[in-house]
């Protein structure tokens, strides 16, 4: 399956806003993009990434303390780096 430049964009877009949102755990998120996006293995993602595979599938299972580091290593293939974003308040 090939995915046109566009399709890619609204893709990753798509899965940005999800995190964003709140909608979307990091992990799942780092999932899509690696399966989706690119289409890799664990094994191939992760060398691409320079990170271990064993980080790799911590990082996919919401598991252990992630470094800023290695998070942005996996973002960083699809434009992206972990941030900071405003929460919006529910007023009542």
């Amino acid at each position: 399956m090939t995915m046109t430049v566009a399709e890619r964009t609204v893709l990753i877009e798509s899965i940005q806003e999800a995190l964003a949102q709140g909608t979307l755990e990091i992990g799942e998120a780092v999932r899509r993009l690696r399966v989706e996006v690119t289409g890799l293995h664990q094994t191939q993602f992760a060398k691409m990434c320079k990170i271990s595979v064993r980080t790799l599938v911590h990082i996919e299972h919401g598991e252990g303390n992630q470094t800023l580091k290695s998070l942005n290593a996996v973002f960083r293939p699809f434009g992206l780096k972990m941030g900071v974003v405003r929460v919006r308040r529910e007023i009542n």
